[in-house]
């Protein structure tokens, strides 16, 4: 039962992340501008005269009616999600009094699930702060990575027993995607996906001018500067070209080590996955500039990066490594032996 849920709340949050996306980048973060419900109520069409209102006053703002029901769904999605999570913890926690298997992972998950409700709650009271919008970004794909990790553990996935090398590159690659997607992430939160226009330029330069300062201030307002004033073009630059130079090193690493993976046989079709899916990811990048940030493209920018998190996730689970001392006493032993 706990596999079965396991690949069903796994399931369910890829989609709500990539539902997430679709809220974020089709300007429906504020389609209901209060939390948990729409203007007090359960849902858009019981709120539906002050909806009309709000859009009647500014046609151009935030609040519609197919706003806010893309809001709510990803809302109704989330906390259905939430639910199951708790509904794994619960039997795992059962499994562990009755059969000592450990339950820390379900319990780690809705540790992230509650702290995730509360940064999608902040999200839109502090009116789409990147500094929030960002690790709200990161808390889905937290919780789609230790979704994947528990699945594949219940699933009795065979487990490669790797060298301590390989496993240190695994943990590596995880770690510098999640570093990449949180550019990626402040570039989506502050709009500055197309502060350069072109490619593999920007605004004609290789290198524009670039405020960093300004850029990647986290306690900031939407827009601003942490002083108040509006953020300057340069700061957006800074923020573009950044994630850009972050994809061509990550970029580098991963296919990198899915080259280091081919040389192991039960290996070679995550390895495979994996360099098609970073080359996806870099094509899409690149499409998003070159055709001006069309939503689709956009959208599956990001379910590719959510589908890079497991995979690596996958392939962190499958290589299970040698412990740093344990590697160290190895080498010792075998030079005291030579």
């Amino acid at each position: 039962m706990i596999r079965k849920l396991a690949f069903f709340s796994l399931l369910l949050a890829l989609f709500v992340v990539v539902l997430g996306a679709y809220v974020r980048l089709s300007d429906a973060g504020l389609g209901c501008p209060d939390w948990p419900g729409c203007y007090g109520h359960l849902s858009p069409h019981h709120a539906k005269e002050k909806i009309l209102a709000a859009h009647a006053a500014d046609t151009d703002g935030p609040v519609s009616m197919p706003k806010a029901w893309k809001e709510m769904v990803h809302r109704y999605l989330a906390s259905f999600l939430g639910l199951l999570i708790l509904i794994v913890a619960w039997l795992s926690l059962r499994r562990w009094r009755r059969e000592g298997v450990t339950a820390a992972a379900p319990l780690l998950l809705v540790g992230i699930v509650i702290f995730q409700g509360m940064l999608g709650m902040w999200t839109v009271t502090l009116l789409l702060k990147p500094a929030i919008v960002t690790l709200h970004l990161l808390g889905g794909l937290a919780v789609l990575g230790t979704l994947t990790w528990i699945w594949m553990r219940e699933s009795g996935v065979a487990r490669h027993a790797a060298g301590f090398s390989l496993s240190l590159l695994a943990r590596g690659a995880l770690l510098l995607l999640v570093l990449q997607i949180a550019l990626g992430g402040w570039v989506s939160t502050n709009y500055a996906a197309l502060a350069c226009p072109d490619f593999p330029t920007c605004q004609n330069s290789w290198l524009p001018g670039m405020d960093f300062e300004n850029a990647f201030h986290v306690f900031r307002e939407l827009g601003r500067t942490a002083e108040g004033e509006i953020l300057p073009a340069a700061a957006m630059t800074a923020i573009h070209w950044a994630h850009r130079v972050g994809a061509i090193i990550v970029g580098a690493y991963l296919l990198m080590f899915a080259w280091r993976l081919m040389r192991y046989e039960e290996l070679r079709g995550l390895a495979l996955g994996l360099a098609f899916a970073v080359l996806l990811q870099i094509s899409l990048g690149i499409s998003n500039v070159v055709f001006s940030l069309p939503l689709a493209i956009a959208v599956a920018h990001n379910a590719v990066a959510a589908l890079l998190v497991m995979l690596l996730v996958g392939i962190n689970f499958r290589l299970r490594g040698v412990r740093a001392g344990a590697h160290m006493e190895r080498i010792w032993n075998e030079r005291l032996a030579a």
